[in-house]
């Protein structure tokens, strides 16, 4: 990618009653509805929320990034389950920030032997996201490599 590419994604948001709205894109078929979080006054519970929507960015960025560098290093492995979490917490000035995600990536392999590399993959993963690199709060990654041989 050559430092003068640039990539738009576009993203509309209809009010829809209350505190949620229907958000969809021109590029994606499906709808969703966002609202504000059940934490906060008026919070809907059951909805999208900004706060999950920025913490699953972060966890499917993580995703794309380990399928795209398992694809480049020719790395086959059975499955890859993340179970993501974002901490909101007051910054300094008593602001509400998204101060934390913590991604729990568990990847199965097939092959005892590869398990380091998996690791380094994992890592490597993490390191290359481009959100993660966007974005002002702390990413963990607490990584786990399980050998399961195919029946």
């Amino acid at each position: 990618m050559s430092s003068n590419e640039e990539h738009s994604y576009v993203v509309n948001i209809a009010w829809k009653k209350g505190r949620i709205g229907t958000m969809d894109s021109p590029a994606i078929n499906d709808k969703l509805d966002v609202a504000t979080p059940p934490e906060f006054p008026g919070g809907v519970e059951g909805v999208w929320s900004p706060e999950h929507l920025f913490t699953a960015s972060v966890s499917s960025c993580f995703l794309t990034s380990f399928t795209a560098v398992a694809e480049y290093s020719k790395f086959e492995f059975e499955d890859l389950n993340i179970s993501s979490s974002g901490k909101m917490s007051r910054d300094e000035n008593g602001k509400f920030v998204m101060s934390e995600i913590t991604i729990i990536a568990t990847l199965i392999i097939s092959d005892e032997a590869k398990e380091k590399k998996a690791y380094r993959l994992l890592e490597k993963a993490e390191q290359i996201c481009l959100i993660t690199r966007s974005i002002k709060a702390e990413v963990k990654l607490e990584p786990s490599v399980k050998i399961e041989v195919p029946a």
